[in-house]
């Protein structure tokens, strides 16, 4: 993508389908030659203007609004035009066309086009250009797609602070004090003559302490921020009959899944995505895990034994009317023997006890509820939350992503290392030196200022077309 930067490109800036408005953009360096032919007339920058957009014979596709903004004052910093049009396909259609042809037709005065290397833009292309021109940092730039992609309010309003710059201020502060302390270790290396003790003089070892309390304090934030994005996926697994299916509807509010008396109704996994005080939880209702001839109804079970693998949180669901029948018992602490053998251990096993309202007993461990009745279901939501580890912090959550959680981890650890070697002082220097520079190039490569261009082409195309 980078060795294509220089052309102008050019987009549909709105999602499919038909709609009430409907943009066009146009990014690239001087413009003002395009504008003055594809419309006839200069525009003033930044201000929006009333006019027909018309075709090659001079006749209307459509009149709306156009916007013209300068470089470097626009969102890609380099020349941007916006035409705001009715949005019907059709209509979004003629104009990228019309662009495209004005853009390589003769131009006045003897140059060869109008706007040579007009292209269509590629995913992500528009938020590319903001970030190779300093618009937006790297961090900002993928907080965009996560606005746009938000599946909840909590979400959005994350994807909001990290797009305004506040997880990127953290981390730039931490790349400041990591500079800081760089500078003093690389002073004693470079004189080792010098009576002063560069580092003990200037409390090398409270910096990094201090360093390190403020990365731990950013992993929470971006922690919570990440599961605002990714969510969790919650799985449903017990016996047949234990009411999963009736516990998946009354946590999700709707009819989603068929319930029956009638055992092994559930063949296949059946989702629904709900959320909890913003953060999304994706349920997974499955087949009841028992032996059974049924060739359909195995082939569920071995499914529902694939989600459980790939649970962040499993809900182990009982019968709590059957629980004094020797063959219920039998078969619960056979399943949770395999699952012994088969769960992660990272994976936290809730014990839930269904059909409350049926039977007057408690059992002896593990939630009690009615999916019947919804007693019992506020506890669970607020189990899976701390399942979860959510605790939304006092200073507001930073979305974040997986890339910037394992940066994160490899700053801690080589910070780590910096204060093993920091305590062997002289002996050790050089490892100390080097160990902070790795700390501050995998900080770096969160905002975009240490990456490859292949990580960047990677997290650029995962965005939508426009932006």
């Amino acid at each position: 993508m980078l060795a294509r930067h220089h052309d102008p490109i050019l987009s549909i800036a709105t999602a499919p389908g038909r709609g009430a408005v409907g943009i066009v953009r146009v990014s690239g360096k001087k413009l003002k030659p395009f504008v003055q032919a594809l419309l006839g007339r200069s525009l003033p920058p930044r201000e929006a203007v009333y006019l027909p957009f018309c075709d090659a014979r001079g006749l209307a596709i459509d009149h709306g609004l156009a916007i013209y903004f300068t470089a470097p004052h626009s969102f890609t910093g380099e020349d941007v035009l916006e035409l705001q049009a009715h949005g019907g396909p059709v209509v979004l259609q003629l104009l990228l066309a019309r662009c495209l042809e004005v853009a390589a037709q003769g131009a006045p005065g003897g140059a060869s086009v109008v706007l040579p290397g007009l292209r269509l833009a590629q995913a992500g292309e528009f938020s590319e250009r903001a970030f190779l021109n300093d618009k937006i940092d790297l961090a900002q730039a993928e907080a965009i797609a996560d606005l746009i992609d938000a599946s909840t309010e909590a979400a959005a309003r994350s994807a909001a602070q990290s797009l305004s710059g506040a997880f990127s201020s953290e981390v730039n502060a931490l790349l400041q004090s990591l500079t800081r302390l760089r500078m003093l270790v690389e002073a004693t290396l470079d004189f080792p003559e010098e009576e002063i003790d560069f580092l003990q003089q200037s409390d090398a070892r409270g910096q990094l302490q201090g360093i390190q309390a403020a990365l731990h304090a950013l992993f929470a934030r971006a922690s919570q921020g990440a599961l605002l994005r990714e969510g969790i996926r919650v799985v449903i697994a017990g016996q047949p009959n234990a009411g999963k299916s009736s516990l998946l509807n009354a946590l999700a509010g709707a009819e989603l899944a068929i319930v029956t008396p009638i055992a092994g109704t559930t063949r296949d996994r059946v989702q629904q995505t709900i959320q909890i005080e913003g953060v999304p939880i994706h349920i997974i209702d499955t087949a009841g895990l028992r032996a059974s001839d049924d060739a359909v109804e195995v082939i569920g079970i071995a499914r529902a034994w694939e989600a459980i693998a790939e649970a962040d949180v499993l809900l182990f669901l009982h019968d709590l009317t059957r629980r004094e029948q020797p063959d219920y018992r039998a078969a619960d602490a056979e399943i949770r023997a395999t699952l012994a053998q088969r769960l992660p251990a990272r994976v936290p096993v809730i014990e839930v006890w269904n059909k409350a309202d049926a039977v007057d007993a408690r059992p002896p461990q593990g939630l009690l509820l009615s999916a019947k009745t919804g007693a019992g279901l506020q506890a669970l939501r607020q189990a899976l939350l701390q399942a979860a580890g959510w605790q939304a912090p006092a200073g507001g959550v930073f979305i974040a992503r997986e890339r910037h959680m394992q940066a994160l981890r490899q700053v801690d650890q080589h910070c780590e290392q910096a204060a093993a070697h920091l305590a062997a002082q002289a002996q050790a220097l050089d490892l100390l030196a080097e160990e902070l520079r790795l700390a501050q190039q995998a900080l770096s490569e969160i905002t975009g200022a240490f990456s490859s261009d292949d990580l960047l082409g990677v997290i650029f195309s995962q965005f939508c077309i426009g932006k």
